[in-house]
């Protein structure tokens, strides 16, 4: 049937249908790792996963050698600790750090150029080996120093001898660009990637890069906008995340040293725009750190690891599904609230997944966009081994590529 005014309507809205699709192209189909780990680059070799991976079991055996004392030690409910309590110990011994950056930023701070690049050359080699043996996470990259002018070339140095020096990208690969200001670094990073894949030989498209917003221009620009929206948007497809930095982002409000923290209602106010921002665009989320870190004695410990599952189960409720992790004893307070906060919600959905899916009556009226949170929720369970898909399976009745088709992350 032919309609006169809906052929106007068609033209007239044909660029912002354009817009909208080139601009929100949904989920992109990827896992998301549960945190990104930062270590300093000096600090970095073939076997650094794996150490940390055996410092974290060790800082488990001697202060929560039992599901019921590190119940207690976390504060995390007892319930689910139990539930996930073998869950956590096979996952830091298989797979203890899910995503890796190699840091010659902050943590590893401004050095002599040649002592700099000497680093760079030692690391992308370690990481070399790491990927060739196997034992390097499945998601892994660096930060380099900022595209702020008194770091630009050093930043970019940086990047281009660890390009070099690691040859062929490994899956999962990714660079962090930290302290943006401004929309025009965004663009710069854009044509940095372009020309380092020309220059060495890489695929179009392989470089891709998060987003440190650590800065308060970044959250609002000198006009008065949220400026984290077009710098998504400058990334030119390239931007996997947005990645919020707790103790520069605070230091700049000047908020004072013992109130910089990830729940700050300054925080809080910053990774809401960034939630906006990001929803729609594919573009990951990440909060900060806590950089108390669970050392010394076992009260300590003790206190440290309740703080860090406190934060982690907060982030999660909130939809930040990732963190920053700085030290091996926070694994496993990291594996513990992440498993504790699935488990507590996959029966739940499930039964609230198979009710809307078998269109039976139950005690929610769920819509199309809950049961995409919904299924959501168990790929990401299933993704970071919180959970089997047998279970799933048999809890909702469907299999894990029925479930990527109700979460939308790939196409129907």
């Amino acid at each position: 049937m032919t309609d006169p005014l809906a052929d106007r309507l068609d033209a007239h809205l044909a660029q912002a249908d354009a817009d909208l699709t080139r601009r929100y192209p949904g989920d992109r189909g990827v896992r998301q790792p549960v945190h990104t780990v930062y270590v300093p680059a000096d600090r970095f070799d073939a076997g650094t996963v794996p150490a940390w991976g055996e410092r974290a079991l060790a800082a488990l055996a001697e202060h929560g050698d039992t599901a019921d004392t590190f119940a207690a030690a976390t504060g995390l409910d007892p319930q689910w600790v139990h539930a996930g309590y073998d869950r956590v110990l096979a996952k830091l011994a298989v797979e203890p750090i899910e995503d890796l950056r190699i840091d010659f930023e902050d943590g590893y701070g401004p050095r002599p150029d040649a002592e700099e690049d000497a680093a760079v050359v030692a690391a992308a080699a370690a990481l070399r080996q790491a990927v060739d043996a196997g034992t390097a996470p499945p998601f892994v990259g660096i930060r380099f120093k900022s595209f702020e002018q008194p770091t630009r070339r050093r930043g970019l140095r940086t990047l281009r001898l660890f390009l070099a020096g690691l040859g062929a990208l490994p899956a999962g690969f990714v660079l962090t660009l930290p302290k943006v200001t401004s929309v025009e670094q965004v663009e710069a990073m854009v044509l940095a990637c372009e020309a380092l894949e020309t220059e060495l030989g890489l695929a179009a498209g392989a470089l891709r890069f998060e987003i440190q917003v650590e800065t308060p221009q970044a959250v609002l620009g000198a006009d008065g906008r949220a400026a984290i929206a077009p710098m998504i948007h400058a990334g030119a497809g390239r931007v996997t995340g947005l990645h919020y930095g707790t103790y520069d982002y605070s230091a700049s409000l000047g908020i004072s040293a013992q109130d910089q923290s990830m729940e700050h209602p300054a925080a809080d106010h910053a990774k809401a725009v960034m939630q906006l921002a990001a929803s729609g665009t594919g573009v990951h989320l990440s909060d900060g750190s806590t950089n108390i870190v669970p050392v010394g004695d076992a009260d300590a410990v003790r206190a440290a690891w309740a703080l860090h599952a406190r934060l982690v189960g907060r982030s999660l409720h909130r939809g930040y599904y990732q963190g920053w992790d700085l030290h091996p004893a926070q694994l496993p307070t990291r594996y513990a609230a992440t498993y504790a906060f699935y488990l507590a919600g996959i029966p739940q959905a499930c039964v609230r997944l198979r009710a809307y899916v078998e269109r039976q009556e139950s005690g929610f009226m769920d819509e199309p966009a809950t049961a995409v949170a919904l299924a959501g929720f168990l790929v990401r369970a299933l993704e970071c081994g919180a959970v089997d898909a047998d279970e799933i399976t048999e809890r909702t009745g469907l299999h894990r590529s029925t479930l990527d088709v109700l979460a939308r992350r790939v196409a129907v």
